[in-house]
């Protein structure tokens, strides 16, 4: 479609329009399927390690070593998709994460050695199949039209949260009806369900990478000052989102409250799902630069009502706006990324986006353990680690130039 075109198209589309579009409903469902243990296995893990008798701190400790793993090894998988295609890592990664999530029980019924329960865990979350870097690969090809894929990038992107909010929810009904290991044998047969709904779909057995370029520009190289600032200001995003779970607990520690540890998170959640429908529905002014800076700001003043807020209740409510424009901040630096990764390395790069994320999710939440007795420092923590991606994006912005005049550009089509 050419640039005239793009910008004669409607100022909002529907959803109905993208999810109608051939594939998009499959790879978008299939990929939410088949990310669920994201949600469910951390807390299946700790739910498990307790039904052996192996204590919370164990729990906790395996817990966070799955997810730290699964988003360190994110960029080694997705070089892999660029290297071998999707379908090639997808499955067998999808079948080994399935085989140790089932396996941890069988091998180990009454808890084990804890090394060789933590070597379990550490290796089903190394095997975890990259399917959010895969499916955000896919869009071009999927979506030629400017304006449905960016709405399907913010769908995409808003429907993550939605993952923590039925996986934990899931988990709980399994384990309190049947058993945590059944918990985990239905985590693992989901993961494997929908990564195989993914992995065979057209679209992404038939995606090959570009040809890699020889280009050495500066702006050019996966490892450039620019990409490299983004990726760290993305760990600032993760280690505001990564302290709330934790704020959540403290603040719902109280006789009658427990059950609101996790209405925290869902209201955040929730706000990204319902800014993300807002945001992908139409055009919005400015170059991807000028949105990633402004949503920026957003997400951080969101976060200051915390510092005076005590009321779990009044909390709940007020997370919901940093929530709404965290899909606006992951969006555009998923294009922002895109314009700055060179031909054949994307996936790769993507891979980069939702390991810095990750990694600082696990800073985040050990940081906010250590500061859980000190309720002020806690409740700053979210607003520091979105301070701290600001000042990043503010010193080190992007080329807007480039930015604006990649394929994928974000909401100013």
């Amino acid at each position: 479609m050419s640039p005239t075109a793009s910008t004669a198209s409607p100022s909002r589309i529907t959803y109905g329009a993208v999810l109608g579009s051939p594939y998009v409903a499959r790879l978008l469902g299939g990929t939410l399927t088949g990310r669920l243990p994201n949600g469910m296995a951390p807390v299946a893990i700790v739910l498990w390690t307790l039904a052996a008798g192996r204590g919370i701190a164990l729990g906790g400790l395996l817990s966070a070593l799955y997810g730290l793993a699964s988003a360190l090894s994110q960029p080694v998988k997705g070089r892999m998709m660029d290297r071998y295609g999707q379908s090639a890592v997808h499955l067998p990664a999808a079948v080994l994460n399935s085989s140790l999530l089932i396996a941890l029980p069988l091998a180990a019924p009454h808890g084990g050695p804890a090394l060789a329960t933590t070597i379990v865990v550490a290796a089903a979350g190394l095997t975890a199949p990259p399917l959010e870097a895969g499916l955000r690969a896919l869009w071009p090809s999927v979506l030629p039209d400017l304006r449905l894929r960016h709405a399907a990038l913010a769908l995409d992107t808003g429907t993550q949260g939605l993952l923590y909010i039925v996986g934990p929810l899931l988990v709980a009904a399994l384990s309190s009806t049947y058993s945590p290991a059944t918990a985990l044998t239905i985590t693992a047969a989901l993961g494997l369900a929908g990564t195989l709904v993914v992995a065979t779909a057209p679209p992404s057995r038939r995606w090959r990478p570009a040809p890699t370029t020889n280009d050495t520009g500066t702006a050019r190289q996966l490892a450039s000052p620019q990409l490299t600032s983004l990726f760290a200001a993305l760990a600032g995003v993760g280690c505001a989102i990564g302290a709330l779970n934790v704020l959540a607990v403290t603040m719902s520690d109280a006789p009658g409250r427990q059950t609101l540890s996790g209405l925290l998170p869902a209201a955040f959640s929730a706000g990204s799902f319902l800014g993300a429908l807002v945001y992908g529905s139409r055009n919005w002014p400015g170059s991807t630069t000028r949105q990633l800076i402004f949503s920026s700001t957003a997400f951080l003043v969101g976060w200051l009502p915390l510092l005076a807020i005590r009321s779990p209740y009044a909390a709940t409510a007020a997370v919901a706006l940093p929530g709404a424009f965290l899909t606006v901040v992951v969006a555009c630096a998923y294009v922002t990324t895109d314009a700055l990764t060179p031909t054949g390395r994307t996936s790769e790069a993507y891979a980069w986006l939702i390991c810095s994320i990750g990694v600082g999710q696990a800073a985040g939440t050990a940081l906010a353990g250590r500061l859980a007795d000190h309720a002020l420092a806690l409740a700053a923590l979210p607003a520091a680690g979105a301070t701290f991606a600001l000042t990043v994006l503010l010193l080190t912005r992007p080329d807007q130039g480039t930015v604006r005049r990649n394929r994928h550009r974000c909401g100013h089509a």
